[in-house]
C-alpha cells in the first residue's frame, strides 16, 4: 500500500460520532498523516474541516472526498486511494454493505462501529473469501461494542496460565447514554430478527472450527450474585460473539474456552423493568407503524453535551479462572456511548494505518487484527485494564 495516497479516510466525518471521532484524530493522528474526509454533502464537509483546523492548523490542508454511501464507483475510488477507510455511517445493514465491498476488492482495511450481527454475518458470508485474497483487514464493531470486551477478555486470558482450559466472565455497567445510531441499528435488528437468524445458520454452517479446541458460551439465567452485589442478566448483543471468534482465531486461548456476558443491575425493580422495556421494544419493532415511532424517538446525528459526556462511564469486570488460579479485572473507562467509543474506533484506524501486526486477512475481531499493539494504544489513551484480584 505504499503508492496510496492517504493513509486512512474517515466516511461519515459529518454525523454525531463521526465528528467526535475527527476531532479525535486531529488531536492524536501523527504528524505528517496522510488522511482525508469522506461524505456526500461537501459543505457539511467544509464544516468539519473548520473545525478540525481550530484544533489543529494542519487539518486546514485535508483534502475532502464527496461520495454517497450508495455510490459503488466513489467508493471503490476512495478505497484505491487508501490504506484504512474507517467509516461512522449507519445503521451499517442499511448503508455500509458498498463500502465494505470496495475495501475487500481494493485490499484496504475497513473498520467501523457497528454492533449488527446480522450485518457482520453478511459481510462474513459475501466478502470474507475476497479479504483473505486482497489482503483486506474487515474490522466491525471497534466502538463500545466491543472492544472493551474482546480486549478485556483478551487481557484477562494473558493473566492466566497457558494451555489450560478456560473460563471467563464479563459484568458489564454503563453510565450514560447510547447513541441514537446505536438505538436505530437496535430497532432495526429487532425487526429482522428472523433474516439475522437464517444469515447466522448460514455462517455457522460455512465456518470452519478448530478441530481440537472447544469454545462455547456460558449458559445462564438471570440471577443475584451475591460476590457482585448485584442482579445480572445474559446480554445478547454482539459482543460474546466477538469473544469466543477471537478464540476460535487464536490458540491462546487454549484447548477449551467458554465466556459468558452479563449486565450488572442493582436491584431487581430495575432488572424487571430492563427486560419488560426490551421486550416492550422488540415486540414493536416487528410491525411498521410502531417501528417508524420507536424510530422517531430519537434523531441521528444528534447526542449529548460535552458536559454530559463527562458525567458518562463504564466498567466490565472480567472474572476468569484457569489452571486453578483466579483472576479478576477491571477495564473502566469513560462515556461509553460516544466519546470512549470515539476514541476506541479512532485509535483502532491508528493501529490499522501505523502498527505492525499479525499477518491476517479477512474479516477479523479486533483482537486477532490488532490484539497487543491496540492493548498498548487503549491503555496510552486513558482506558484502565487492571487486575484488581488474584487467587
Amino acid at each position: 500500500m505504499t503508492d496510496r495516497s492517504y493513509d486512512f479516510v474517515l466516511f461519515g466525518a459529518t454525523g454525531y460520532t463521526g465528528g467526535l471521532t475527527a476531532e479525535y484524530l486531529a488531536r492524536h493522528a501523527p504528524r505528517g498523516a496522510r488522511w482525508a474526509l469522506a461524505g456526500r454533502n461537501r459543505d457539511k464537509l467544509d464544516a468539519v474541516r473548520a473545525q478540525l483546523a481550530r484544533i489543529n492548523p494542519a487539518c486546514a490542508a485535508l483534502e475532502l472526498l464527496v461520495v454517497d454511501a450508495r455510490d459503488s464507483a466513489g467508493l471503490a475510488r476512495v478505497a484505491a486511494q487508501s490504506k484504512v477507510v474507517v467509516s461512522t455511517v449507519g445503521p451499517y445493514a442499511l448503508h455500509g454493505e458498498p463500502l465494505v465491498r470496495a475495501c475487500a476488492d481494493a485490499g484496504t482495511h475497513y473498520c467501523d462501529l457497528t454492533g449488527e450481527p446480522e450485518f457482520v454475518d453478511a459481510m462474513w458470508l459475501k466478502y470474507q473469501a475476497v479479504a483473505e485474497r486482497s489482503g483486506a483487514r474487515l474490522v466491525h464493531c471497534c466502538g463500545f461494542d466491543s472492544i472493551p470486551h474482546d480486549l478485556g477478555a483478551y487481557y484477562t486470558l494473558l493473566q492466566l496460565p497457558e494451555a489450560v482450559p478456560v473460563q471467563i466472565e464479563g459484568y458489564v455497567r454503563v453510565g450514560g447514554r447510547f447513541s441514537a445510531g446505536t438505538y436505530h441499528s437496535l430497532i432495526n435488528a429487532f425487526a429482522r430478527a428472523r433474516d439475522y437468524l437464517k444469515i447466522n445458520r448460514e455462517r455457522r454452517l460455512r465456518e470452519t472450527r478448530p478441530l481440537l479446541r472447544k469454545i462455547g458460551g456460558s449458559r445462564s439465567r438471570p440471577r443475584y450474585d451475591r460476590s457482585l452485589g448485584s442482579w445480572v442478566l445474559p446480554m445478547p448483543t454482539i459482543d460474546p460473539q466477538i469473544v469466543k471468534r477471537s478464540a476460535v482465531a487464536l490458540e491462546r486461548y487454549g484447548p477449551a474456552f467458554r465466556y459468558g456476558h452479563y449486565l450488572q443491575v442493582s436491584k431487581l425493580p430495575q432488572a424487571v423493568a430492563l427486560v419488560a422495556g426490551v421486550g416492550a421494544l422488540f415486540a414493536g419493532a416487528q410491525f411498521k407503524p410502531s417501528r417508524d415511532f420507536l424510530l422517531s424517538r430519537q434523531t441521528s446525528g444528534e447526542g449529548p453535551s460535552a458536559r454530559q459526556r463527562e458525567q458518562g462511564w463504564f466498567r466490565v469486570r472480567f472474572i476468569g479462572e484457569a489452571g486453578g488460579q483466579r483472576v479478576v479485572v477491571d477495564v473502566k473507562g469513560g462515556d461509553p456511548g460516544y466519546g470512549e467509543t470515539a476514541k476506541m474506533l479512532a485509535e483502532s484506524t491508528l493501529a490499522l494505518a501505523y502498527d505492525k501486526l499479525p499477518a491476517r486477512a479477512g474479516q477479523l475481531t479486533p483482537v486477532a487484527a490488532m490484539g497487543d499493539a491496540l492493548l498498548v494504544r487503549l491503555q496510552n489513551a486513558g482506558i484502565s485494564f487492571e487486575v484488581v484480584e488474584r487467587t
